[in-house]
């Protein structure tokens, strides 16, 4: 299992007082519904995610890239807020769907490898009917 992808570079982590800054954005959808997510690529973005941040909008969320696939897994540790993560293979296709209480350390995994993972609001994908099976699309994810 590939842990390194956000527990690695935990010293910046634990270091991190606040929330980052919010990071560059991308377009995604899912069927109608539109999402603006940050894009977290390096280490340290991935790392830190949504720590210490105290709200989101509806429709927004944190996309985390990778350069390789591989089983990534998501704790919740100074993140103050509920969020439900969505596991992503390369052409878009949610893989599987976990729902994450704040300020905890369980460990949510993607059953597959894959590169990118969302963090929505918690009960986003629920809400919406967006379940493992269904394609994102946006410029991240190959047709």
């Amino acid at each position: 299992m590939i842990v390194a992808a956000i527990f690695g570079p935990l010293g910046s982590a634990l270091a991190q007082t606040g929330p980052q800054p919010r990071l560059p954005t991308v377009q995604l959808t899912a069927g109608m519904h539109l999402i603006h997510a940050e894009v977290a690529q390096t280490p340290a973005q991935q790392a830190t995610g949504m720590m210490f941040r105290t709200s989101m909008g509806a429709n927004e969320g944190m996309l985390f890239v990778n350069d390789n696939a591989g089983v990534r897994c998501f704790w919740m540790r100074n993140t103050l807020i509920p969020l439900a993560i969505a596991f992503i293979a390369d052409d878009g296709r949610i893989v599987n769907i976990a729902e994450m209480q704040p300020q905890s350390d369980d460990s949510h995994c993607s059953t597959e490898p894959v590169r990118f993972a969302l963090e929505m609001p918690k009960g986003w994908f629920a809400k919406r009917g967006i379940a493992p099976g269904t394609k994102l699309r946006g410029s991240p994810f190959r047709p």
